[in-house]
């Protein structure tokens, strides 16, 4: 499907509520604020926006198909390739960090997949990893944690891995965010196959998860005693969320979520609330075109509404929010990757609702496949792409 550029004005312009994708570099943003940013490539020198002239720069380059970066307390990155590599990367330079499992199964869209220091990563220096798990020919969504030392991923012990492995290799999810409280959250895709899944909770697939951050239960979890459901769960109804951001301040959680053909949402997440897939969604079956096969309605009382509808398509990726005065005018925005649209689309918010939106680097890097700040307050994002890199944007001179 063609896509084409849009920009949605509305009214007047607001700042929405302060959201969080990633609690460590929250804690280094005090640290690191003063730090330079590391050299980068210049892609293109200037590029015009509504409110902010910006320079895109390539960091590192050579990765295969990266899927997501966190950010270390002494200005170095960890980015992982969805082969199965998990790369260090300081200025500009890969080093390729060993350890990880050997039960990885690097195939469709399934591999090494998102990376996540710990919220206080100085007291306590965790690296979490999500992966396809392998059982024959079936895989599932799993969580682990290890320590760095040196080049070498150790004391790797596994948190979660979901119920039921299944096949195809897709809609894995597997965006990972911390709450101001401390604990974990983590998406886990309907698998693709079977999507009704994500309306049984007594099935990990198509949920958002709630765990400590050793991977015990949060006894305040909404079914926590419930013989029917999960604990681990904390939202379900949901096709797979690939983006993935909290309000530090009011702790309300926001993602970004793959509709069918269409119907790609921005939701907020309730404790315990059914989001609808596939019994409600917005978006249409991929080969007719028509309703979606399991799609009884467009919305229904008792499963929630998106916040949003990105039309045209966003196949949503990586999820950030720009907190930093490096770009004025955009404080307080979210920016969501796309995939196949090969855009970032800033959102404006207020009260839980899309005032603004503008289309950014339609085409210039192709795939995009995640978007954070750093702490030194520049924009980074990595393209899904075979040889893939880590950019960065800042404002131009």
């Amino acid at each position: 499907m063609t896509e084409n550029p849009v920009t949605i004005a509305f009214p007047s312009k607001f700042r929405p509520a302060r959201l969080f994708s990633r609690w460590a570099v929250v804690v280094i943003v005090a640290l690191a604020a003063s730090t330079p940013a590391a050299a980068g490539e210049v892609v293109e020198a200037s590029i015009g926006t509504q409110y902010e002239d910006i320079r895109l720069l390539r960091v590192a380059d050579g990765l295969q198909n990266p899927w997501s970066l966190t950010f270390l307390p002494d200005d170095r990155m960890l980015v992982t390739e969805r082969s199965g590599r998990l790369q260090l990367i300081e200025d500009g330079e890969k080093t390729e960090i060993s350890g990880l499992p050997d039960d990885l199964l690097a195939s469709g869209q399934g591999g090494l997949m998102e990376v996540l220091a710990h919220h206080d990563y100085e007291a306590q220096p965790w690296i979490y990893l999500t992966y396809s798990r392998r059982d024959g020919r079936e895989t599932a969504t799993t969580l682990i944690r290890g320590r760095l030392e040196g080049t070498e991923l150790v004391e790797v012990e596994q948190l979660f891995t979901q119920d039921r492995t299944s096949r195809p290799g897709r809609h894995y999810g597997s965006r990972l965010a911390w709450t101001p409280e401390g604990h974990l959250l983590m998406s886990v895709g309907d698998r693709g196959a079977d999507p009704p899944r994500a309306q049984d909770l007594n099935d990990h697939a198509g949920t958002l998860l709630r765990l400590n951050d050793d991977g015990t239960v949060p006894s305040d979890n909404p079914f926590v005693g419930d013989d029917g459901a999960h604990a681990e769960i904390y939202t379900y109804g949901h096709r797979n969320i690939q983006g993935l951001v909290v309000d530090r301040e009011s702790g309300e959680i926001w993602s970004t979520e793959h509709g069918p053909r269409g119907g790609d949402e921005l939701n907020v997440h309730r404790a315990g609330e059914n989001y609808g897939w596939p019994v409600v969604t917005l978006g249409l079956d991929y080969g007719s075109e028509g309703k979606f096969p399991h799609a009884e309605a467009r919305t229904r009382e008792g499963m929630i509404d998106p916040v949003y509808e990105f039309l045209p398509t966003l196949a949503p990726s990586g999820l950030a929010l720009v907190t930093s005065d490096k770009f004025p005018s955009w404080e307080g925005n979210l920016l969501a990757g796309g995939l196949r649209s090969e855009r970032i689309r800033r959102v404006v918010i207020r009260d839980q609702e899309v005032l603004h939106e503008e289309e950014l680097l339609l085409q210039k890097i192709g795939r995009i496949r995640d978007v954070r700040e750093g702490p030194d307050g520049y924009i980074y994002i990595l393209n899904d792409e075979s040889n893939g890199g880590v950019y960065r944007i800042e404002p131009a001179d």
